[in-house]
Parts: C-alpha cells; sequence; structure tokens
C-alpha cells in the first residue's frame, strides 16, 4: 500500500508541474561577452620616485623632489573572486630606468639647464654641472650626488557603478622575462565585495579553425559614467601558437583587422581578453600596437597561472549572473528582473547586470517578454490546454491518494484489535456462593489443549501483569496465582468476599490483583 501510495503522489506532483516545465527549459544564449566585461578592469602602473640632490657647487644644499613616473598601462581580466587576475608583463614591468628619468628632471629645474625629461643619459656643456649630473645617474657611488628611492604601484580600476576614482593596490606575482609574457596580478588592500569580484571563464584552448569569430573587450581610460568598456569583433587566424602570438584577419578582407586592433591596443586594450563567440569564454589576450595586432593564447596564461600558484575559479556572483543572462537573453524579462536583483545583491556595483535590469524592467510584460506571449498563447489560441486543471488535477489525485491511504491505515488496525467484552448488567449476574472449605481439585489441561472451550493459561510474575493479547479474541485469560495462596484448607472462618470486576472490560478479578490480566488496566475497588 505505501509502494502504491509514493508512486501515486508522485505522478500527482508531475502533473501538477508538467506545464510549467516547458517555460524553465531555456538554452544558454551564444556570441555574448557578457560573461566576461564585467571582470575586465583597466590598471595603471607607476612608479614613485623619491631623489634628493647634493649641491656641491656652492654651498651644500639638499634639494628634494618626488615624481610619478608611468611604468605601463592596460586592460586585466580578473580570474578568481579573491581578485587574481591576468594581463601583459609591459602593463606592470619595463626595460626603462625610472632613476634616469629623475635625475635628467631635477638637473632640469634646480640648475636650470636644458635637459630632456626621458629615460636616456646627458651630458652637459658645462664640466662642472656635467660632472655632478652623470654621479647623479645609478647605478649608486660613494661619491654621487643623488640618493633615490623607487616605490612602484600597481592600481587596478574595476567595472563598477558608480566609477571608483581611486581604485584598489595590486601586487605582482608573477611576470614573465619578455614584455609579451603574461603577468598575474592580486589584489593589496582594499576589493570591492563581501562575496569576492566577477570573474571571466577561461576557455580549455583556442578555436583552430581559420576565420573562428572572437570579440575584444577592454577600456580605454578610467572606468566612467561616460567611458564604458569597448568591445570589438575580429576574427582569428589559423596557426600560431606561443608567444609570438595568432594573428587576426577578416575572412571577407572587408576590415583591416591587424590595424584596427593595433590602433585598439595603443588606446588602452593591451593585454585585454579575447574573447571566443560561442561560449563567450576568454582564449587569449591581445598584444601589438600600431598598424599590427596578435593573440597570446589561452594555454600560456594557463601556464603562468600554475607557476604563480593562482588557480582560475568562478563565484556566486558569476554563478547568479549567468542564471540571468540566461533569463535576460532569451527574452524573459520577466524572470530576468529579480534574477538582477539577485546579483545587485551580491555585488552592489555590478555594471552590466545594472545596465541589464533597467532593460528588463522597461521589457517586462510587453510584447517583446517571451513570458508575457507564451503565457497569452496558451489561454488565447484555440484548442490551447491552459495550466490550471493540470494543476487541480494533480491536486484532485494527491487528495484521492491521501484519503484511500488513510482508510485502508484505519481498517488494517481495527482487524487487528480485539474488541473488548461488555459487563453484564448488575442484575442478571448469578449469586455467588460461598467459598467451600475444601474446594474441588483443579483438574489441570495441556496449554496446547485447542478444545472449543479451551482457555490459555498464562503464567505471570506477581504483582505487575502487563497486557496480554488472547489468541482468540473474546476468551479470557487465567493468570498464576498470588505467590502467598494455598490449596490447603483455610483454617479461619468463612467470610463473605466481595467479587471485583475490572472496570475497562469487565472481567472478574482475583483479591490481590493490582492489573487486569485481560486489557492490563489498574484495578479499582
Amino acid at each position: 500500500m505505501r509502494r502504491f501510495g509514493s508512486a501515486a503522489v508522485f505522478g500527482g506532483l508531475l502533473l501538477a508541474v508538467a506545464g510549467v516545465a516547458p517555460a524553465l527549459a531555456h538554452e544558454h544564449p551564444s556570441g555574448i561577452t557578457d560573461l566576461v566585461t564585467p571582470a575586465v578592469a583597466r590598471i595603471e602602473t607607476t612608479a614613485r620616485v623619491d631623489i634628493t640632490l647634493l649641491d656641491h657647487i656652492g654651498e651644500l644644499v639638499h634639494v628634494e623632489r618626488s615624481y610619478e613616473v608611468p611604468i605601463g598601462s592596460g586592460t586585466g581580466t580578473v580570474i578568481n573572486p579573491d581578485g587574481g587576475m591576468v594581463t601583459l608583463t609591459r602593463v606592470v614591468k619595463n626595460d626603462r630606468d625610472v632613476r634616469i628619468y629623475a635625475a635628467n628632471k631635477i638637473f632640469a629645474e634646480h640648475h636650470k639647464v636644458k635637459v630632456p625629461a626621458d629615460f636616456e643619459r646627458h651630458k652637459l656643456k658645462d664640466d662642472l654641472l656635467d660632472h655632478h649630473l652623470q654621479e647623479c645617474y645609478p647605478p649608486k657611488q660613494p661619491t654621487a650626488t643623488c640618493i633615490i628611492d623607487v616605490t612602484t604601484e600597481i592600481r587596478v580600476f574595476p567595472n563598477i557603478t558608480p566609477a571608483d576614482e581611486e581604485g584598489f593596490k595590486a601586487e605582482i606575482v608573477r611576470v614573465g622575462d619578455k614584455p609579451d609574457s603574461p603577468a598575474v596580478l592580486r589584489p593589496v588592500g582594499r576589493a570591492d565585495g563581501s562575496a569576492g569580484l566577477p570573474t571571466a571563464p577561461l576557455a580549455a584552448e583556442v578555436p583552430a579553425k581559420d576565420g573562428s569569430p572572437v570579440a575584444i573587450a577592454g577600456f580605454t581610460g578610467r572606468p566612467a559614467a561616460n567611458l564604458p568598456e569597448t568591445v570589438d569583433i575580429a576574427h582569428l587566424r589559423a596557426g600560431g601558437a606561443g608567444e609570438g602570438g595568432r594573428q587576426f584577419k577578416d575572412p571577407e578582407n572587408k576590415v583591416n583587422e591587424p590595424e584596427k586592433l593595433g590602433a585598439l591596443v595603443d588606446r588602452g586594450l593591451l593585454g585585454g581578453p579575447v574573447i571566443e563567440d560561442k561560449k563567450g569564454e576568454v582564449v587569449g589576450l591581445l598584444l601589438g600596437g600600431g598598424k599590427d595586432a596578435r593573440m597570446i593564447g589561452v594555454r600560456e596564461v594557463t601556464k603562468a597561472l600554475a607557476e604563480a600558484d593562482v588557480a582560475p575559479a568562478r563565484g556566486p556572483i558569476d554563478a547568479a549572473f549567468e542564471q540571468a543572462l540566461t533569463r535576460f537573453h532569451t527574452h524573459y524579462y520577466g524572470d530576468a528582473v529579480p534574477a538582477f536583483q539577485r546579483v545587485l545583491d551580491l555585488y552592489p556595483g555590478h555594471t552590466v547586470a545594472a545596465a541589464h535590469l533597467k532593460t528588463a524592467q522597461a521589457k517586462r510584460g510587453t510584447a517583446e517578454d517571451e513570458g508575457t506571449k507564451r503565457a497569452a498563447a496558451s489561454t488565447d489560441a484555440p484548442g490551447g490546454a491552459p495550466l490550471w486543471p493540470f494543476l487541480v488535477g494533480g491536486g484532485l489525485l494527491v487528495l484521492v491518494v491521501l484519503a484511500t491511504a488513510i482508510l485502508l491505515w484505519r481498517r488494517r488496525l481495527s482487524d487487528h484489535e480485539p474488541a473488548p467484552e461488555p459487563s453484564p448488567p448488575a442484575d442478571t449476574l448469578p449469586p455467588i456462593p460461598p467459598p467451600s472449605v475444601n474446594p474441588p481439585p483443579v483438574q489441570a489441561r495441556s496449554v496446547f489443549d485447542e478444545q472449543v472451550d479451551s482457555t490459555i493459561v498464562v503464567g505471570r510474575s506477581f504483582p505487575a501483569l502487563p497486557k496480554i493479547s488472547s489468541t482468540s479474541p473474546g476468551q479470557p485469560v487465567l493468570v498464576a496465582r498470588d505467590p502467598g495462596s494455598s490449596t490447603a484448607p483455610d483454617p479461619r472462618p468463612a467470610e463473605t468476599t466481595v467479587q471485583k470486576y475490572c472496570t475497562g472490560c469487565g472481567m472478574r478479578l482475583g483479591p490481590a490483583h493490582s492489573f487486569c490480566g485481560y486489557c492490563g488496566q489498574p484495578a479499582k475497588t
């Protein structure tokens, strides 16, 4: 019975939700960059140079200056919720010596001479000044005229709303031996989001087909309300591996893609993610510049991450965002609204989620909302089956199964419980004979005697007598005598004995019985 009841309940629930399933069975859309752009950030690297010039030409003078020297800038991609990110080495490190720049700068300002503010060593016409300038250049000598201290600072500006004007600091975990090698960073200090940061998924491999469509994403400056991320399309050429990079080419030859993407590199997309068109995963990083642009593959990126002991991972923000994108890009705007609100609860600065939420709210319930159109078609179309009959039918089926199970359960209990014998009226009871001095001996009978009028003799300890069930409902049950009783004649004079009966089932009780031997109820006088 239990198996039948469980199967019927499960069948009823399936019937009840049968009309809801088609609305939830959506496939994730392809050809989008929304999975990656929330994890794209602007990276700016500068060197702070504190320099003290020891002027020995006249009176001894100490001249102190501090300069902010740009090292590199470009685009980075966050690859785990802790803020680990990847970019190119030349975004965070270069071969130029900022100490030379500071020496040129301070000499030009203090001595009022023409020295270019660059990274080259220069000579002056004045021999004394030139001697002091050469002693200021690194490396540090015992006779140095300059004391220089350099601190490199990497600041990351995430893609959030409102824009973060300060950003957060990051440190280098690993850099390559070449400018276009992958570099791995991690944040230090402040990073937004208690649930972590949005991340970008990394692909397992680069598409091998010639002309495979991809997208390029990045920032040309610090993110702001009037400066969103830049996204452009491109196509990969076949072949190409390692740090040399893979080239781009439009299969229709309508656009010079290397030149177009090279201009984007110069504007700030250096190191930006190259996004595969089908799954929206990162397949490489953009490099180059001028009239040429290439891509370093994801295998080199994952190798650098492994050497830096930084594991790519996805977080709760990404899981919630993917669910919201599924609803949004399949035009179920009514379902997308609460999904995007959940993303913003986890990460209030999520720029893409906030933008899509506004669009979903504007289109919810309109003719563009697939959920609204599907609901209208199911109710208005002739012959279309509305949802409520399935729900009502499933509910009734569940109720019928439960009611049947309860009735059978109660019937089974009533079959196994013996009905108590009603006690006869007091006026119809036969008179109780006085006790005999020599009662006749009781004839012993086998406990296994199966005659019609047989009873079952059960021995029990005294005085507690638990409830005993009879094999034949309605027959009396005999119990053992009081251990202090005897079959010998009672030398005391005969007295009138008051017969006791069980108040629960009406069975007769002995003088010393504390419980009824049939139903187990405590004896009452």
